[in-house]
């Protein structure tokens, strides 16, 4: 008989925390609120937390996932802090190399490794999350932000967002195959989405998905005979990278509501 797998309790409290948190009308958790906030990233700020260096409202809280509203007054090491976060999104011209995850055991770094060291001061206090993936050996466009509400619009599958890729290819696919790409091509999840295929060069492909599976260029390729040798992402909705590789910028507000698709939770409020 299989076991049972069960909740690590630390996440049933975690959860009861913040449940409890919505019904009285508060908003995060202290730790993510200071990483949102461009304070402390949250390994910093939990450790904060736990060495008794954060005051909410005077009183000393040690409990990272502690409930908090915009509205109360923090304190770390007794400087005043404002928990006003605006969704703020990055753009990062990804190198071949680093992995999109927290750690990389083959020691070649993360791309928030890269992305903190070319940061500014101001921007470094920020908990900056990555709006989906791209493999170790894919370059391009990678966007960060500190809202996950952002990150679940950039990644979710209703969203439908654009992304254009340019892969170099085994071999040279002819007008078939890109219609096959056009289509949609059965792969062992299903059949994928129409998709916009275009060639560049005898072994150029431009792809525009508007889904997000795993791997699913490089396998789409493979399905219809041309492996995929490099690959770049160079857009993402109507956002084009436009820095040089390992360089980054901030998005104007016009770019996320616009070109990108994002309302903001003012705009939100503000909408009929």
């Amino acid at each position: 008989m299989a076991r049972k797998s069960r909740t690590p309790k630390w996440l049933e409290a975690a959860r009861k925390r913040d449940a409890e948190a919505m019904a009285q009308g508060r908003s995060d958790w202290l730790m993510r609120a200071l990483g949102r906030a461009g304070v402390m990233p949250r390994a910093e700020a939990e450790a904060a937390i736990r060495a008794g260096r954060v005051e909410v409202d005077g009183q000393v809280v040690t409990e990272p996932f502690a409930p908090v509203s915009a509205t109360q007054t923090v304190r770390v090491d007794g400087r005043e802090h404002s928990l006003t976060a605006s969704t703020r999104v990055l753009m990062f011209h990804k190198p071949a190399g680093p992995v999109v995850h927290g750690t990389d055991p083959e020691g070649v770094g993360t791309v928030f490794e890269r992305l903190r060291a070319v940061l500014p001061e101001p921007l470094r206090g920020y908990e900056w999350l990555a709006v989906g993936r791209l493999d170790r050996d894919t370059t391009g466009l990678l966007l960060f932000t500190n809202d996950e509400r952002f990150v679940r619009h950039g990644t979710a599958p209703q969203t439908h967002l654009p992304k254009r890729y340019v892969a170099q290819v085994e071999g040279q696919p002819n007008a078939s195959a890109l219609q096959r790409l056009r289509d949609g091509v059965e792969l062992e999840d299903g059949l994928t989405r129409p998709a916009r295929a275009e060639s560049r060069a005898s072994d150029v492909v431009e792809l525009t998905l508007t889904e997000g599976r795993h791997h699913q260029v490089k396998r789409m390729l493979a399905a219809v005979g041309h492996p995929v040798l490099t690959l770049h992402r160079e857009a993402v909705g109507d956002v084009v990278l436009d820095v040089a590789e390992g360089g980054w910028r901030e998005l104007q507000e016009v770019e996320v509501s616009k070109a990108l698709g994002f309302r903001s939770e003012r705009e939100s409020d503000e909408a009929p």
